[in-house]
């Protein structure tokens, strides 16, 4: 552990909430997330295979107040509804008002041809009998409306898990003769242990996809979760471009003594109005966490402008942050304490980023609420009420409320 670090008994009473899981990715552990030490879980979708998944659990288990003290011990769940950028390859665009349709074999390997690098421009027999063993690809404002809807019914959902990604390759298509080695305890539509195959979604695509639920998120004032990897100047680019025009005012020093200390240009006491000043909504999401968060020092400072108008969040996982033998012996490595504090307080959140629920989401928890309480010289009490404070603001907002977790 990092030096500052405490091995006394682990705070759970104060409550410790996960601001990024998939425990949906195997729907028989979802039976234990209300036994879980954990206050609550912030459960992504990603693919068509675990929205209604998502919702299911939601329904069961959604909070529905922002206020901590007035939950049930069932209600320990906040969904998140998105698509992620591994599977945008299977979403086509189209003019806002065209018909959806299923698209002709032809169509299909148009499609996939525009959005996939190496493009084969003149497929051979068989790569065309690969693209189209790939999924039917879907109407992208189809998704988009239905999950509108979904939010709508759940007034503290998030969008997430959406982002960019330059380095993932797509999965080959499961053949026949391996159907049976399938893990029937799995959600369909991961990998699986298949071979990759040697395409990727080209960025156009991607930026896209992740613009539109940017922009729902922006409409309906919610938080979002992004994922970013190989991809931080572009994702940064992407969010940006929905806030020019719409800066913070930074006050200099001078303006400040001015004004009093009520003035502290652009810290985490000041809030910006969801609405511009002749009553429309901002063009750009309230909040964004970047999820396990793996950019380097440097690349986290161009997010710390006072200017930007984005309540900006990093959380961090051991399951991507640390490698496994990291998260479980002593050791945290230097570039992850630089990284940790360069961060404002009031940025950081904690994460499992696991795809089972459980005891082990619990331990990876505990475990980087440790490191971060250690990097930052936190006693375990503080740090853990800190990273709450942080996790109701990103979730709730405005609505936000003190209070610990229900008992």
């Amino acid at each position: 552990m990092a030096p500052n670090d405490q091995d006394g008994p682990f705070p759970w009473h104060l409550g410790v909430f996960d601001s990024h899981c998939h425990p949906t990715d195997t729907m028989s552990s979802i039976k234990r997330i209300s036994s879980m030490k954990a206050r609550s879980l912030t459960i992504m979708a990603t693919r068509s295979q675990d929205q209604d998944l998502v919702f299911s659990v939601a329904e069961k288990h959604g909070v529905k107040s922002s206020k901590i003290e007035d939950w049930k011990r069932e209600e320990c769940v906040v969904p998140a509804f998105g698509w992620h950028p591994w599977f945008s390859y299977q979403m086509y665009m189209q003019d806002e008002h065209e018909e959806s349709k299923l698209l002709t074999e032809d169509q299909k390997i148009t499609h996939y041809q525009s959005v996939l690098q190496p493009c084969p421009k003149d497929p051979t027999k068989e790569e065309r009998r690969a693209l189209l063993s790939m999924p039917d690809p879907q109407p992208f404002n189809k998704f988009l409306r239905e999950t509108r809807k979904t939010l709508l019914r759940h007034p503290y959902a998030l969008i997430g898990e959406i982002g960019l990604d330059r380095s993932f390759r797509i999965p080959e298509s499961w053949i026949p003769e391996n159907e049976a080695q399938r893990n029937s305890t799995l959600t369909p539509g991961g990998r699986e242990g298949r071979r990759l195959s040697p395409y990727r979604v080209n960025l156009k695509h991607q930026k896209a996809i992740v613009k539109a639920q940017l922009q729902l998120a922006a409409e309906l004032g919610r938080a979002v979760s992004m994922h970013g990897v190989q991809a931080h100047g572009a994702v940064f680019e992407t969010i940006k471009e929905l806030w020019v025009g719409h800066e913070r005012k930074v006050l200099s020093k001078r303006e400040r003594r001015k004004m009093g200390d009520g003035a502290k240009g652009g810290s985490e006491e000041k809030r910006e109005p969801e609405e511009t000043k002749d009553g429309k909504k901002k063009p750009y999401p309230p909040r964004i966490c970047l999820h396990s968060y793996s950019g380097d020092a440097s690349t986290i400072k161009q997010y710390l402008n006072p200017a930007i108008p984005v309540e900006m969040f990093f959380s961090f996982s051991t399951a991507i942050n640390l490698s496994d033998l990291e998260s479980r012996d002593d050791s945290t490595p230097q570039d992850f304490v630089e990284l940790v504090k360069g961060i404002p307080d009031h940025m950081l959140l904690v994460e499992s980023d696991l795809h089972v629920a459980g005891e082990d989401m619990d331990q990876r928890l505990e475990d980087i609420v440790r490191r971060i309480c250690g990097i930052k010289g936190w006693a375990l009490e503080e740090g853990v009420k800190q990273l709450g404070k942080n996790w109701r603001r990103f979730v709730f907002g405005e609505d936000a409320e003190g209070g610990g977790p229900a008992e």
